[in-house]
This record gives C-alpha cells, sequence and structure tokens, in this order.
C-alpha cells in the first residue's frame, strides 16, 4: 500500500527583510493609534502613550514585539529605577495596553514575518507598583454593618423624602453586597439588571473603572449575597415614584430628583451618595464617624465574601480587579482565623512528636 502525500495547507512565508519589518513597525503604530482613537480616549492619553513607547523603543533598539520580561525587568529595575512613580506606572500601563492590541490584531501576521511569539513583558512579577502599599482600611463588621442598615431602613419609613432616601439605601447595599465603585453603581440603567441571566441574575456593570485611561472595562456581576433582593425591592416598591417609565432607554436606576429637558428623570450624582452614607452612617455606627464610605463597603464585601467561602478568583471577578494582588488587599479576615490555623498547627505539630515518643 503505498503512503498518502500529506501537504501543509498553511501558507508558507519568507522571513521579512529590514525594510519591510520597519514598515510593518509603522504602519503598527499608526493601527495602534487609530484603535485608542476609536475606544473614545482623548487625543492627550493617546500622545502620552505613544511617547512612552517610543521612548521604550529607542533603548531597546529593536521592535517593541521583540520584548521579554528580562528586557522589561532592565527597563523598569535600572533604567527607570530612579524616575518617578508616576512615570513607571504610565509607561508600563502603556506597554501592557501595545501588546494587547500586538496579541488582538497581529500576533498571527509577527509570528508568519518574524518566527516570534508575541507575549507581554509586564507581569505580576516585574510590575511597576505605586509609591506606598495602600493604607490599610479595616470595615466594620458584619454585625456592625448589619446595625447601620437596619438603622438606616428603619428611618425610611417617617422620613421626609421617602424616594431619594430609598435610593441612597438602595445603591450602598449593593456596594456592600457585591462591592460596586460609587460610578459603577450610579452609571447604571434600568436595562443592566439582567434578571434572567444565570442562576440570580447578573448586573452588566457598562462603566466600570479603567486604569490610567484605558476606558470603561465591563464585567458581569451576578447578584448574590441579597443584592437580588435589594434590587427587586427598589425597583417595584421605590423606582416608581421617580419615574413610570421602566421601558425607557437609558433609563437610570438610580435617578434624581432633577429631571431633564425632556421631562424623564436625570442620573443621581455620587456626592449624594456619598453624603447620604456618611449621615447614616453617623446616626447609626457613631463610633465610625467619618469613616464609612463607599470604598470601605467594596472592603467589606470582599472581606465577607471571602470570610463566607468564595475563593480569590471569583472575588477578583466580582470586584472587577485587573490583578489579584490588588483583590488580596481587600481581605481582612477578622476573628481568630488566623490564631486558629496556627492552633491547628500546633496540634499537628505535637500529633507528629507523640507519635515519634511513643
Amino acid at each position: 500500500m503505498a503512503l498518502a502525500v500529506v501537504r501543509d495547507l498553511r501558507e508558507a512565508r519568507v522571513p521579512a527583510g529590514p525594510d519591510e519589518l520597519a514598515a510593518f513597525e509603522t504602519d503598527v503604530l499608526a493601527g495602534f493609534v487609530l484603535a485608542r482613537a476609536a475606544a473614545g480616549l482623548a487625543d492627550s492619553t493617546i500622545a502620552g502613550d505613544v511617547i512612552h513607547l517610543e521612548q521604550v523603543r529607542a533603548w531597546l533598539g529593536r521592535p517593541l514585539w521583540t520584548m521579554q520580561p528580562a528586557d522589561a525587568d532592565a527597563c523598569f529595575g535600572q533604567v527607570l529605577r530612579g524616575a518617578a512613580r508616576g512615570t513607571r506606572l504610565a509607561r508600563a500601563q502603556a506597554l501592557k495596553t501595545c501588546f494587547l492590541f500586538l496579541e488582538l490584531r497581529h500576533k498571527v501576521e509577527i509570528h508568519q514575518m518574524t518566527g516570534h511569539i508575541v507575549q507581554c513583558p509586564v507581569d505580576e512579577i516585574n510590575r511597576p507598583r505605586g509609591g506606598r502599599d495602600a493604607a490599610l482600611r479595616i470595615p466594620p463588621s458584619e454585625a456592625q454593618v448589619g446595625v447601620l442598615f437596619a438603622g438606616w431602613r428603619g428611618e425610611l419609613a417617617g422620613c421626609r423624602k421617602f424616594a431619594p432616601a430609598a435610593r441612597n439605601y438602595a445603591a450602598a447595599k449593593l456596594m456592600a453586597e457585591v462591592g460596586l465603585r460609587v460610578n459603577e453603581v450610579r452609571q447604571l440603567d434600568l436595562d443592566d439588571i439582567k434578571w434572567d441571566l444565570g442562576r440570580f441574575g447578573k448586573i452588566h456593570v457598562r462603566m466600570g473603572k479603567g486604569a490610567r485611561g484605558s476606558g470603561p472595562r465591563e464585567r458581569m456581576v451576578p447578584l448574590i449575597n441579597n443584592a437580588r433582593a435589594t434590587l427587586e425591592w427598589f425597583v417595584q416598591d421605590v423606582w416608581c415614584h421617580f419615574d413610570d417609565d421602566h421601558t425607557r432607554v437609558g433609563a437610570p436606576l438610580l435617578p434624581s430628583e432633577r429631571k431633564n429637558p425632556d421631562g424623564s428623570c436625570a442620573r443621581v450624582g455620587d456626592e449624594a451618595l456619598r453624603a447620604a452614607l456618611a449621615g447614616a452612617a453617623a446616626a447609626h455606627l457613631p463610633d465610625w464617624r467619618g469613616g464609612v464610605t463607599p470604598h470601605l463597603l467594596r472592603h467589606f464585601c470582599a472581606s465577607q465574601l471571602y470570610a463566607h467561602g468564595m475563593d480569590l478568583i471569583a472575588i477578583q471577578e466580582v470586584l472587577g480587579h485587573s490583578w489579584i494582588v490588588t483583590t488580596m488587599n481587600y481581605i481582612h479576615v477578622r476573628r481568630t482565623h488566623v490564631e486558629d490555623a496556627w492552633i491547628s498547627g500546633q496540634q499537628r505539630a505535637a500529633g507528629k512528636l507523640k507519635g515519634l515518643l511513643s
């Protein structure tokens, strides 16, 4: 029996010459600029990224896509060791964004032309950190936050303006239950609540925080931790006090008392939500007067999810962090978690010693 001839159907390509690579590199940079403009970034942000990329290119002496982690180590560990913290962070972000563009748009083409596989040289090991560690934000305990929201809700029945007070209460509950940022929750539309998606429903966070002008980072947050009940109560019993048209495109989930020129409700501002939370904390958690902020509720959410058994990767996805190291900074384990682990270790060691002695 004769053997069949196997042919490689992939296109064979002669390695590119210096002139072709130089022209391709120019086209790639132009494409990067156009893509960032299409994403809606300001011209100044794009120009800043291009300057950073050009400076790294000049130092590297070869196309950026050939940059390896060892090159990034040398760049940030030696060349930029004494540079301003903001410069180091901005340069790292520009490189990460550029390599994301290269991987999405040109990875195959670069491999065909040069045989090189594009991979971002900035990782969790060499990524420049901020100038100092973030302040340790220890949130209130679960019991204290329970007292805060119980007292706050008790005020709603007798308050002079029920609808705005209930709106502020619901926003703070979402921050504590699923870790939404204050600007994320205020930017939500009614249509962003996907009641039938997943097991519990989900929130489509369209305006998630982006890093250094990278634009909004969208994510889907499941309605866990009683968040669905909070939203059902607010949408069914409170939202109608602001507006009567649930079907209007772009209707805000958290309306303001103010009206738009067309008569529809405007969107609540973040200062109103911050002030309401501060007032409630002063009234019901006097020991925390001035210390309870929307960001502290985000820390509380992360800590409670972890204490109730959720793993770090899942918490990272809920909070919308790019780096799991950031998520770890949000976890504050209360009670005797560390002490119990130490006692368990001592008991295991004693058991081993007892077995050796017997």
